[in-house]
């Protein structure tokens, strides 16, 4: 960005080096949003209520077949209460399934069934946890500021087109799924290793007072009940109220601040990455708002494109940038001011503007690699196991997102 400011602006580098400095504390806020979204969501899916529910739901499927679908759905609706859950959930799940069969004597395609825990992933940006529409729907946020108010999440997530998409697409996908799921044994990889991962160990270990009240589910069910009452009273659906609200659940699952200490160690280390990357997101919007670059590069989007197609060239433009910006938040921090801006010139809804980055962001999130990374650390996998089956997902998705940009544009 810094060399297309050079370039295409009156900027010098001088300039670019200090708009970029000042840009890297720009979203401060918004970085620790994001953080919290993956962290809680791990943090949730390692209690031990949640674990124990996931062993149960491996039960469920009887066949290879409805073992890929099974996993795929799951997957997909944790994705849609919150993106962090939905990672964990869906390596998690698919261990859990590829154990029972192992012990059932069925064969089933353990690369197969990760790629369809991942697959459910292709939908978390239409979801509860979607940071584009959160985003824009949260107060005194980059994007509230830029639209003059905020942009309530019944015109995006909770759009009746929205809703619509999302069934579609999952629909689609599993069906995907169906078509190219191995049917010869022959070409069955199995579960190499144990599937099981033992539960979190807590050193609960009563020595002094203090440690009395750490083994006591009483200070943590206390303040799960207080962040429910605050919740009822002050309900609006933001960034974070859907980060108490799972921060509340969490307070309610854990049997003692003990398991809360293990397992916030252990969900800690993958935050790491969006800690660092942000601030650099955060460095770009600096760059393209202080040396105008945001403005040349509205300029260029609005000569190609009209009010129905829009849309779309938005979409396509979201999922070439999630290849160099890997994140659902960070593309709203580059792509939303610009799109916006868009919008505004050609007249176009700019809730279909914030919908079209989701779409593009969650569409090529499935030949990304980036987030991945957790589910195939759980999976014990590479992605080069998994990219041949998440690709026909690209593609199914891809047809799903971008009809209905052209069908709700027109």
């Amino acid at each position: 960005m810094g060399v297309l400011a050079l370039i295409f602006t009156d900027a010098g580098p001088i300039q670019v080096v200090e708009e970029w400095g000042i840009g890297l504390a720009g979203l401060l806020e918004f970085i620790t949003q994001m953080a919290l979204i993956l962290f809680l969501g791990d943090i949730l899916a390692n209690t031990r209520p949640a674990r124990k529910l996931l062993r149960r739901l491996a039960t469920v499927p009887r066949t290879a077949i409805q073992a890929y679908l099974f996993v795929f759905l799951v997957a997909a609706l944790a994705s849609l209460i919150t993106w962090g859950l939905g990672l964990v959930v869906g390596g998690l799940l698919a261990r859990e399934v590829a154990h029972v069969f192992r012990e059932r004597e069925i064969p089933v395609h353990f690369p197969m069934l990760v790629a369809a825990g991942f697959s459910g992933f292709v939908v978390w940006h239409m979801g509860y946890s979607a940071s584009g529409p959160l985003t824009a729907a949260t107060p005194d946020s980059f994007v509230a500021e830029q639209l003059g108010a905020p942009l309530p999440v019944g015109e995006t997530i909770f759009s009746t087109w929205n809703i619509i998409a999302c069934i579609v697409t999952i629909a689609v996908v599993a069906l995907a799924l169906y078509l190219v799921a191995p049917r010869d044994s022959a070409t069955v990889v199995p579960l190499k290793v144990d599937a099981r991962e033992a539960d979190v160990e807590i050193d609960d270990a009563v020595e002094t007072p203090a440690d009395r009240v750490d083994a006591s589910r009483i200070p943590t069910t206390l303040i799960g009940l207080m962040l429910v009452a605050y919740l009822i009273i002050h309900f609006s659906l933001t960034l974070d109220v859907v980060n108490w609200s799972f921060l509340g659940l969490i307070m309610l699952l854990v049997r003692s601040p003990f398991e809360l200490i293990a397992l916030t160690k252990q969900a800690a280390s993958n935050v790491g990455e969006i800690l660092l990357q942000f601030p650099l997101y955060a460095g770009i919007l600096g760059i393209m708002a202080g040396t105008g670059l945001m403005s040349v590069i509205s300029e260029a989007f609005v000569a190609i494109s009209t009010p129905q197609t829009f849309a779309l060239f938005a979409f396509l433009s979201a999922g070439l940038v999630n290849f160099f910006v890997p994140s659902g938040g960070g593309q709203i921090a580059v792509q939303a001011p610009i799109l916006l801006e868009a919008a505004e010139t050609l007249s176009v809804d700019p809730a279909l503007a914030i919908m079209a980055v989701a779409y593009g962001d969650q569409w090529t999130n499935m030949i990304q690699p980036f987030w991945a990374l957790p589910l195939l650390a759980i999976a014990g996998l590479k992605m080069r196991d998994i990219l041949s089956y998440t690709t026909i997902v690209l593609i199914a998705s891809g047809l799903v997102f971008g009809t209905t940009l052209l069908i709700v544009s027109m």
